[in-house]
C-alpha cells in the first residue's frame, strides 16, 4: 500500500478513481489527474481523506450554498455526515466531482459564471447599506392589506444561472408577487398554445398609458401581458379545461418548481383585500368582453378570481431570485436542473419585460438600466442579466409610478458599476470603467496589458494608445517583465518607443533576465531607436527623482 496522510492515495483507491471516470472515455485520464489535483488541493488527515466542512467552505466561497439542494442530494448520495468527522476518500471525491455537471470542481477551480463570487457580494452589499436610508416613497394604499406592509423592510438575492446565491436584508420574509406574476402566466399560455393563438388575443406592444388604463388596441386586444388587462387575459387562457381549484394549483406548483425548491405560498388576507377593492379590474375584463377580446366560452369571473389568486402568491426574495435566474438561464431551473419553460418562450417573454414590465416607466428603464424586470406594487422587483443571474429586490416604498424606490436605484447603480445594459457591448476598451463580474479575478487587467504588449511588438500605435486610454499603465509588465517598450525597442518600433516614454513608460526597467529596453534595441541593431533610449535615461539621470513622470 502506497503512504497516506501526505497527499498520496492508496492504490486501491486509484483503481476505484480509475473506474469513477473511466466512462467518460478519451477524456478519462485527463479528468483522472484534474480529480486528483483537486482532491491534493485540500488538507488530509492521517488517512488520506478531505474534510466535509472544508469542501463545503470552498463551494460558500464559490457562491454555492450548503442549502443547495444540489448539493443536498450529492451529500446524500455518498452518505458522508455532516459533521466535523464526515470525511471523504479520493474515490468518494471524484464521485462528487461528476455528479452535477461537474458542479463541486468547476466551483473550486473558478469556472462559474461569476469566478469571483465574493467580489460580486462585496459590491451588492455596498449598494444594499448606501440604500438603506433611503426613505423615498409609499407602500400601495388602494389594496388595504399591502397598505398595513412595514414600509422600511428592504431585501436583495441573487442566484446565477450556476445557481451562486447570496442574500441580505430581510430576505426571509414573504410577499406577494402581485404583477410580478405576469412574466410567468404570460409563459405559461405561451407553453400551452404557441404565441400565434395566444397573440390572437393579447396584443405586444407598449401601452404607454397606466397599468390599469381602461383602453385596448386598434384591434380590440390589451395592449400586451405585463399591464393589468394583459394579464387578466392570460389566466383566461391558462388550463381552460380545468376546474378552478386545479388552475391554481397549475400555477402555484408552477412557481415552486421556478422557486428551486424555496417555500411558496399564498396570502387569503390579500386575495381577499384585492377582490373587494377591484372595481378597475372588473371593469378592465368586461370591457375586454365587450370587446370580443377573451376566448370563447370565458367565464369572466372565474378569470377575475384567478386573475387575484395569482397576484397573492406570496414568497420571498431568496425564492423570487430563483425564478429570475430561470428566465436568465432559458427557462431552466438552476439549482435543479428542471426545464420549466422553452427557451423560445423565454426569449418572448424577457422582449416583452424589456418594453413593458416597468408601468410607465419601461422606457426610461430599458433607456437606463437596459435589462428585462418586472415589478409589482407590494415592492417586488424581478431583474433578469440573460445567461448571467436573476435578481430579486424588494422594498415596499413605491414611487409615483408604481415601483419600488430602492428597487429602481438598486438597479442604476449595478449598472453603474457592471457592463449588464444590454448595449454596453458596443463600448469599446473597459466599458467606460465598469467591469465584467463573468471575467475571472483580475483577468481584465491581464488581458489590456497583453492587448498593449500584442500592439507594441507589432508596431501598432493606435492600438497602443487606445490600451494606455483605457487606463492600462505604460509600463505594465507580462509574466518574464517583459513591458511594452521592450518589445517596441527590439522590433525597432520608434513612434511607438517615442508614445510610450511620453506616457511614461519606465526606461530603466528590467525584465526577469536583467534585460532592458536599451539592450534590446542595442541587440536589434535599431540605432535610431537606442539614441531615443539613451536620451530618455540621460536625462533620468539628470532630473531629481522627485520630478520624475510616474511610471
Amino acid at each position: 500500500m502506497a503512504k497516506t496522510g501526505s497527499g498520496v492515495t492508496t492504490r486501491n483507491e486509484n483503481r476505484a478513481l480509475t473506474e469513477t471516470v473511466r466512462s467518460s472515455g478519451t477524456e478519462g485520464a485527463k479528468d483522472l489527474g484534474e480529480v486528483r489535483d483537486l482532491f491534493d488541493s485540500f488538507k488530509k488527515d492521517t488517512e488520506g481523506r478531505i474534510s466535509r466542512v472544508e469542501i463545503t467552505a470552498r463551494l460558500q466561497q464559490a457562491g454555492i450554498t450548503p442549502d443547495d439542494p444540489r448539493i443536498v442530494d450529492a451529500w446524500s448520495s455518498l452518505g458522508v455526515a455532516a459533521d466535523d468527522g464526515g470525511r471523504l476518500s479520493l474515490d468518494q471525491f471524484a464521485t462528487l466531482c461528476e455528479q452535477n455537471g461537474r458542479l463541486l470542481a468547476r466551483a473550486i477551480t473558478g469556472e462559474l459564471v461569476i469566478p469571483d463570487f465574493p467580489s460580486l457580494i462585496e459590491d451588492i452589499t455596498e449598494i444594499y447599506e448606501r440604500l438603506l436610508s433611503s426613505k423615498g416613497g409609499e407602500v400601495a394604499d388602494y389594496i388595504p392589506q399591502l397598505k398595513r406592509v412595514l414600509p422600511d423592510q428592504f431585501a436583495i438575492s441573487v442566484c446565477t444561472v450556476d445557481g451562486q446565491r447570496f442574500s441580505i436584508g430581510d430576505a426571509g420574509v414573504g410577499f406577494c408577487v402581485q404583477s410580478v406574476s405576469k412574466p410567468v402566466n404570460y409563459c405559461l399560455t405561451l407553453e400551452e398554445h404557441g404565441a400565434d393563438v395566444v397573440h390572437r388575443h393579447v396584443g405586444r406592444e407598449p401601452s404607454g398609458l397606466g397599468f390599469n388604463e381602461l383602453s385596448v388596441n386598434s384591434q380590440g386586444l390589451p395592449h400586451n401581458p405585463m399591464i393589468n388587462s394583459g394579464a387578466i387575459m392570460s389566466c383566461s387562457l391558462i388550463q381552460r379545461s380545468l376546474d378552478m381549484s386545479d388552475r391554481f394549483d397549475y400555477v402555484a406548483d408552477t412557481w415552486r418548481r421556478l422557486s428551486g425548491g424555496n417555500p411558496v405560498g399564498f396570502n387569503n388576507a390579500v386575495y381577499l383585500s384585492e377582490r373587494n377593492t377591484a372595481d378597475r379590474n372588473f371593469a378592465l375584463g368586461y370591457f375586454m368582453s365587450e370587446h370580443g377580446a377573451f376566448p370563447t366560452n370565458t367565464k369572466l369571473i372565474e378569470t377575475l378570481e384567478f386573475y387575484f389568486q395569482c397576484c397573492s402568491l406570496e414568497l420571498n426574495s431568496s425564492a423570487l431570485a430563483s425564478v429570475a435566474s430561470t428566465l436568465a438561464n432559458g427557462g431552466t431551473v438552476p439549482l435543479s436542473g428542471d426545464r420549466v419553460f422553452s427557451t423560445d418562450s423565454v426569449k418572448k417573454c424577457l422582449s416583452l419585460m424589456s418594453s413593458c414590465g416597468m408601468y410607465d416607466y419601461s422606457g426610461e428603464f430599458a433607456f437606463t438600466i437596459g435589462l428585462p424586470a418586472k415589478s409589482g406594487v407590494s415592492g417586488a422587483l424581478m431583474l433578469v442579466v440573460p445567461q448571467v443571474m436573476g435578481i430579486a429586490i424588494w422594498s415596499p416604498r413605491l414611487d409615483a409610478l408604481g415601483n419600488s424606490v430602492r428597487g429602481i436605484e438598486f438597479c442604476k447603480q449595478l449598472v453603474e458599476k457592471y457592463n449588464f445594459h444590454a448595449y454596453d457591448s458596443l463600448v469599446s476598451g473597459d466599458g467606460e470603467g465598469k467591469r465584467d463580474p463573468r471575467l475571472k479575478k483580475n483577468q481584465s487587467a491581464i488581458e489590456a496589458t497583453i492587448r498593449l504588449l500584442w500592439a507594441a511588438s507589432k508596431g501598432d500605435l493606435e492600438g497602443v494608445r487606445a490600451s494606455l486610454a483605457s487606463g492600462v499603465e505604460a509600463s505594465s509588465a507580462d509574466y518574464d517583465g517583459r513591458t511594452a517598450l521592450h518589445l517596441a525597442a527590439s522590433e525597432g518600433h520608434l513612434p511607438v518607443v517615442s508614445h510610450l516614454l511620453e506616457h511614461g513608460a519606465d526606461v530603466a526597467v528590467t525584465d526577469r533576465w536583467g534585460g532592458t529596453p536599451l539592450a534590446d534595441a542595442e541587440k536589434g541593431g535599431h540605432t535610431t531607436v537606442v539614441e531615443v533610449l539613451k536620451r530618455a535615461s540621460g536625462a533620468l539621470t539628470r532630473v531629481p527623482a522627485r520630478t520624475r513622470r510616474p511610471a
